[in-house]
């Protein structure tokens, strides 16, 4: 007779805190690239780099 595997947690859990500013960045980059390209203008890139910084609370 066998014992069934115990079960693992589908998702890790979240750590606690706040992400480092620099993470969040490197995370946004590609994101303000992308509308820089599709828009042609600075003005989404900054917009979204003020969202960014909304987020961050800063």
């Amino acid at each position: 007779m066998t014992h069934p595997a115990p079960r693992r947690p589908t998702f890790a859990p979240r750590r606690a805190g706040r992400r480092h500013p620099l993470v969040a960045t490197l995370m946004a980059l590609p994101l303000a690239a992308l509308l820089l390209l599709v828009f042609d203008g600075w003005e989404t890139v900054a917009t979204q780099a003020s969202s960014v910084g909304a987020m961050l609370g800063r």
